[in-house]
């Protein structure tokens, strides 16, 4: 037997490859011997990335597939089965945290890390958008009401086990500070850049890549590509998809979910990236710059951290079709101006050694 490692990492759910498994990836990387704590755990789609070996689950894990597979039915039992995880002996555990996998319970003497996502959005800002969509009648708004405030309550009281907060952008620090009344350190997420290189050359079309889900606001270039008849190629999936297909234009394509290899393509050959959608953070855009493209995107969230206006793309300031249509005829009317090597810098600020740098100071040091 080995010695118990130092380290280990928590994360909510390891059920689909996304920004924050993409994060955790780097961080399972950088610790390689840390075991990986989760609530619920699906093989065949994250086995590539994280190993089985590594993987420690939550007793939710045991109840059969079909109930696990409609995960937001335990949300009621996640706070509970997040306390029942084990993380005794260990110097440091490092969380990385959409909803619960802050609320873990360690020993006085480890030091707990959470990195923050964002504070469970649809127990606080979401709120009653969640309510509102996950409800029919009185008797189910009520209980859905209900579950939201237990929530709350809960991750409120978790947030009192953390010793350290980072956040993943300023916009999600801010919403730390409101919820927890806790102080974060920003440390902005990795960004793989080496699969892209400055391209100078493009071809006629913009492009989006997006799950289609209603918050993302792929509508919105919709209905602007509709009017201006432009080129716009779409790629991405989800449950918006057959409606935005069906409102289009000819001069708009669908592609779905495609490899990095196809999407590596599309970035370097497109105009520019279109951004409608608020992220907490939003990497996309970053691996625009980093093939030297602007980004015309809507100026809140955690691209405004990320793009500089004037120099590597245009922000929007309203959510309509009609103020994007004013960013990206400044960007059409100017487009010598967005240098492709000023995209490429901005770029690799974000980069995945600054990242890692900045936590393996953080774990260092337990002052």
């Amino acid at each position: 037997m080995g010695s118990q490692p130092r380290i280990a990492l928590v994360h909510d759910f390891l059920l689909r490859y996304g920004g924050g498994e993409r994060v955790l990836k780097v961080l399972a990387d950088q610790y390689p011997e840390a075991p990986i704590y989760t609530l619920l755990y699906d093989q065949e789609k994250m086995g590539g990335y994280f190993p089985k070996e590594r993987i420690r689950t939550s007793s939710l894990q045991r109840l059969p597939g079909f109930i696990r597979k409609r995960h937001r039915l335990l949300l009621p039992l996640m706070p509970r089965a997040i306390e029942e995880l084990n993380l005794s002996g260990f110097e440091t555990v490092i969380s990385s945290n959409t909803a619960f996998a802050h609320g873990i319970i360690t020993q006085p003497q480890t030091r707990h890390i959470s990195y923050i996502h964002s504070p469970v959005r649809y127990a606080w800002d979401w709120t009653h958008a969640y309510i509102a969509e996950n409800t029919g009648g009185p008797l189910s708004n009520l209980a859905v009401t209900s579950l939201m405030k237990r929530i709350r309550m809960w991750d409120r009281a978790a947030a009192d086990r953390v010793d350290v907060f980072i956040a993943n952008s300023h916009h999600v620090s801010k919403r730390i500070t409101k919820y927890y009344r806790a102080d974060s350190e920003v440390i902005y997420p990795p960004v793989d850049l080496s699969r892209f290189k400055i391209s100078k050359k493009h071809d006629d079309f913009f492009l989006i890549v997006s799950t289609l889900t209603p918050y993302k606001r792929v509508e919105l270039a919709v209905e602007l590509f509709n009017k201006i008849g432009k080129p716009l190629i779409i790629i991405g999936d989800g449950p918006q998809r057959e409606f935005l297909e069906s409102i289009a234009g000819e001069n708009i394509s669908f592609m779905g979910r495609q490899s990095d290899e196809v999407v590596n393509d599309y970035m370097h050959r497109a105009k520019a990236l279109l951004f409608p959608g608020e992220e907490d953070f939003g990497i996309t855009p970053i691996e625009a710059m980093a093939c030297g493209k602007p980004v015309v995107a809507y100026g809140e969230g955690g691209v405004t951290e990320t793009v500089i206006p004037g120099v590597t793309g245009e922000f929007f300031p309203e959510p309509s079709a009609g103020s994007m249509e004013d960013a990206l005829g400044e960007l059409i009317k100017n487009y010598d101006r967005y240098d492709p090597a000023a995209c490429r810098r901005q770029a690799e600020k974000f980069e995945t050694e600054i990242f890692l740098k900045k936590m393996r100071t953080l774990v260092e040091n337990r002052g």
